[in-house]
């Protein structure tokens, strides 16, 4: 679908990078930082400013607005973009400085606040492909923030280009901001009755055309060792080291299979996160993951088997194993509206784009979102080298990802 539009995807991108909205795992509220929010109230002000009168934020930190339908046609399902506004804990998100690196050669970028980091096509075989776009990088002791902020930036660069193209037929579309996405909360305070969609997109994947509504299942596992306390002076025969006890459970755990190490492709696993403790108390926290929902029970069984053989080998140590469902398998609810998935495949087609189909070897807002009764596939925005000083996108790329969106509006207004 031709339009009239000069796209401001990179703009929007480097401003938003710009402002700090780390998560913080640690906290108990929600969202878990406040900052979160000073991002959201900028783009609550931008929708308003873009003729989206309805926008507003809500307690939680959530983004709400509706473009209101332009079509004369009955029923045409409400359907929803979403993207989160957090990045994630593992590399710091405060005083990015972003870099746009025009028409890319190829050549190793070096960033210049840190000059080891050198972001080069050999460790991004990606880059080999954006030859001539356009690239957004950080300056090298941050993040960039591409994750999620490039699926802000493509969904407001959309709403732009319906406001200037009113001859672009579409049904009711609603925008949705979440927080806390990268800490696995973005949508525990979400209400669906204030989304009132019917269908939706996450705008939070990587390469050029990829297409992703098949995620892992999802459990964790928090194990609490209970040993016997002693003074260390007097202790033989009496003390019991609960952290001994949780590094022999370490130790048991297979070396050629079941981690995140050892799998790929379909491949679940049991992966230990956090340790914690003293002497007689001490805490493991696992990851469990499978794209087979009862292959988790599985895995837990055999997990609790060997935690059992552990504690028994010492007298008067106790054990707690506590499972914690954290999300499920999108494909379970799409495998039965897999038209929502085949019009975003329709839609890369119609602008020029090769769908690349993805497993995803983790989760996003749209695994929850789809068992809340929003079935919600995850699309490509280019952002990549995620979680990381390394992390780039190409404009090029996220503006293909508004052509996609366009086309999609259009797609599900025919049908």
């Amino acid at each position: 679908m031709d339009y009239n539009f000069s796209h401001t995807v990179a703009d929007r991108l480097m401003k938003y990078v710009q402002v700090d909205t780390e998560a913080d795992p640690n906290s108990n509220t929600f969202p878990s930082s406040e900052k979160q929010k000073d991002l959201s109230r900028i783009l609550v002000k931008e929708l308003i400013d873009l003729g989206v009168t309805d926008a507003f934020m809500d307690e939680h930190g959530y983004v709400f607005g509706t473009v209101k339908s332009n079509s004369d046609k009955p029923n045409i399902p409400t359907i929803c973009f979403c993207s989160h506004v957090d990045t994630t804990p593992d590399a710091t998100g405060k005083n990015v400085k972003p870099i746009l690196h025009r028409n890319y050669d190829g050549k190793p970028m070096v960033l210049p606040d840190d000059l080891k980091q050198v972001i080069t096509t050999d460790k991004h075989p990606y880059l080999k492909e954006k030859i001539g776009d356009d690239i957004i990088t950080a300056s090298g002791t941050t993040l960039l923030g591409a994750d999620d902020k490039a699926g802000v930036a493509c969904i407001m660069d959309f709403v732009q280009v319906l406001k200037e193209n009113p001859a672009i037929k579409h049904g009711d579309i609603r925008i949705l901001f979440t927080p806390d996405e990268e800490i696995g909360r973005g949508v525990d305070f979400l209400d669906m009755k204030k989304l009132k969609a019917d269908f939706g997109y996450t705008l939070d994947g990587g390469e050029l055309g990829s297409i992703e509504d098949e995620s892992f299942s999802a459990d964790a596992v928090k194990i609490t060792i209970h040993g016997v306390s002693a003074h260390p002076g007097y202790a033989k025969n009496k003390l019991v080291n609960a952290m001994k006890i949780a590094g022999e459970i370490l130790a048991a755990l297979p070396k050629d299979s079941w981690s995140p190490e050892t799998t790929e492709h379909r491949e679940g696993f049991v992966h230990p996160i956090a340790m914690d403790g003293m002497a007689e108390k001490a805490e493991l926290t696992f990851i469990i993951r499978d794209h087979i929902t009862a292959k988790l029970k599985e895995y837990e069984i055999r997990l609790e088997e060997i935690v059992k053989q552990k504690v028994a080998q010492y007298q008067g140590a106790t054990f707690e194993f506590n499972i914690t469902e954290q999300y499920r398998n999108m494909k379970e609810v799409l495998k039965d509206v897999p038209f929502v998935s085949q019009y975003a495949i329709d839609a890369m087609k119609e602008v020029g784009i090769e769908p690349k189909p993805v497993i995803i070897r983790g989760g996003t807002d749209g695994s929850r979102l789809s068992f809340m009764g929003l079935p919600c596939p995850n699309l490509f925005t280019g952002e990549m080298a995620i979680h990381s000083k390394h992390e780039f996108v190409s404009v090029q790329d996220m503006e293909k990802a508004v052509k996609t969106m366009v086309a999609l509006a259009g797609i599900w207004e025919q049908n």
